[in-house]
């Protein structure tokens, strides 16, 4: 087990040790709206099993980190990038050893379910605005901030496309909102996750973006709060997890890595 991983689990020894306000708090957690519907039934199923209360506090990554940044009180923090995990730990935000990469996604092309588009082969040598008219725009999250934009501007560019794309894109706050203009017919085609495609009945994918095109688009986790708060440690070490795995799964995402197994009194 790596060194980090290890000094990080020894901490969950000392739940005795912690304060009684700090077993009365509930556990915060500052998710990447990619995630929504996942982390949504993971806190479901944790509270269930636990009687623990999760609150979630939903948005683009680089809302979340700069909320963190400002003081905002989360115990745990997903990314949908390594981007905005980085900064917070640059400024020293993050608990030592408590960050882990939780999950992987694919980017794809998607359009309304009652689209004439086929499904299509993306590649250096395919046109995405041949899909749309010439009023329409191509919705995604905004390349400058969103980590699902990023990622596209990334799988475009390497594909030769920026250029000719970038001036026909709706830019959104956050990738959920991306697949909202495709899913009320306000968008002719997005770019999204595929988990976002799979969570929708109102969208098809058209096609996935080649994995070379661009970074692995993964999902970092860690705690953000008081490292004495036990209840947040536990509850990253459950994501970690193989209850957890495969409810994550079950909505698309691959689970990188379990640490379930080696949490001491499992």
């Amino acid at each position: 087990m790596p060194s980090a991983v290890a000094f990080f689990l020894i901490a969950v020894v000392f739940v005795g040790s912690i304060s009684t306000a700090a077993r009365a708090r509930d556990i915060t957690v500052f998710a990447a709206a990619s995630l929504t519907n996942a982390i949504e039934t993971a806190a479901a199923t944790y509270e269930k099993e636990t009687g623990d209360t999760i609150r979630l506090s939903l948005a683009s990554s680089s809302t979340l980190a700069r909320q963190i940044a400002a003081g905002a009180p989360a115990d745990i923090f997903i990314s949908a990038n390594e981007k905005w995990m980085t900064w917070l730990n640059d400024q020293g935000l993050l608990v030592p050893g408590s960050r882990h990469d939780l999950l992987t996604n694919r980017l794809v092309i998607v359009a309304p379910k009652d689209s004439n588009l086929s499904p299509i082969k993306i590649s250096d040598t395919s046109d995405l605005t041949t899909l749309i008219g010439p009023n329409d725009r191509i919705a995604v999250g905004d390349p400058d901030h969103v980590p699902a934009g990023i990622y596209a501007k990334q799988a475009l560019t390497s594909l030769g496309q920026w250029e000719t794309v970038a001036p026909m894109l709706a830019r959104t706050d956050n990738v959920r909102a991306a697949l909202a203009l495709v899913e009320r017919g306000e968008a002719p085609i997005g770019i999204v996750y595929q988990t976002d495609a799979g969570i929708s009945d109102n969208v098809k994918s058209i096609g996935t973006f080649p994995e070379n095109s661009h970074p692995v688009i993964t999902y970092p986790v860690a705690l953000t709060g008081d490292q004495s708060e036990t209840k947040a440690m536990k509850f990253l070490l459950w994501l970690l997890g193989d209850d957890a795995g495969r409810i994550f799964a079950d909505y698309g995402f691959e689970p990188v890595a379990t640490t379930q197994a080696n949490v001491p009194g499992k």
